[in-house]
């Protein structure tokens, strides 16, 4: 198995509370969720590796809120590797009307995900992963959750266009779900459709590493 991270590299995961998992908190450093298990899978496969891995999710959070802590939390660690994972709640936020709900529709979405790439690529030699959203559901009706899983497309092309303009590694995680889900029930991956279980994360740990090592 080649795997592309180096002996001596760090790796920077970013997002939302799926990538936070308690790691401010309880679960110090790195959380209880995906990233934890994906340094347990480093550790278990290339314990001759030494690799920082850093966790900077922060619960709640939009590409917005990404945008405004980009100089600290990504530019400041001088990471080799980027992972981002951020877009649910930007969803959320324009299907429920928030306040600000403008500041979070697709063509803000792709304006800052571009900022904060173009920005990367300026001050940081490094490689980046881009984790698509994604929402364990297979609901196809007019409810809130079938709405989210209609919405959730137009997210998932601003992705996919900001991995080919900037060539980064992607990671089609709502397309790999949804190949689980016609195998098991979505509660076998998550309480509700957007935090998942331990299950859940492990699927996307793994799938981080078959990502990595291909």
């Amino acid at each position: 198995m080649e795997f592309k991270i180096k002996n001596n590299q760090k790796i920077l995961f970013i997002g939302d509370s799926i990538t936070d998992c308690g790691r401010r908190e309880q679960f110090r450093p790195l959380g209880n969720g995906y990233v934890k298990l994906f340094s347990d899978l480093v550790i278990a496969n290339f314990p001759e590796r030494k690799i920082e891995i850093v966790n900077k999710g922060i619960s709640g959070n939009t590409i917005l809120d990404l945008a405004n802590r980009w100089e600290d939390d990504v530019i400041y660690q001088k990471c080799d590797w980027l992972s981002i994972l951020i877009g649910i709640n930007d969803i959320h936020r324009v299907l429920r009307k928030d306040e600000m709900w403008t500041e979070f529709t697709p063509e803000n979405y792709r304006k800052r995900y571009d900022y904060i790439l173009k920005r990367t690529l300026e001050k940081l030699d490094c490689k980046i992963i881009l984790i698509e959203p994604f929402y364990i559901s297979t609901d196809t009706t007019d409810s809130f959750r079938g709405k989210v899983l209609k919405d959730l497309i137009e997210y998932i092309e601003i992705v996919e266009e900001m991995s080919k303009k900037y060539e980064t590694y992607h990671l089609k995680l709502h397309r790999i779900f949804q190949e689980y889900l016609k195998f098991f029930e979505p509660e076998t991956f998550a309480p509700e459709p957007v935090h998942p279980n331990s299950t859940g994360h492990f699927v996307i740990a793994n799938e981080l590493i078959k990502l990595l090592s291909e």
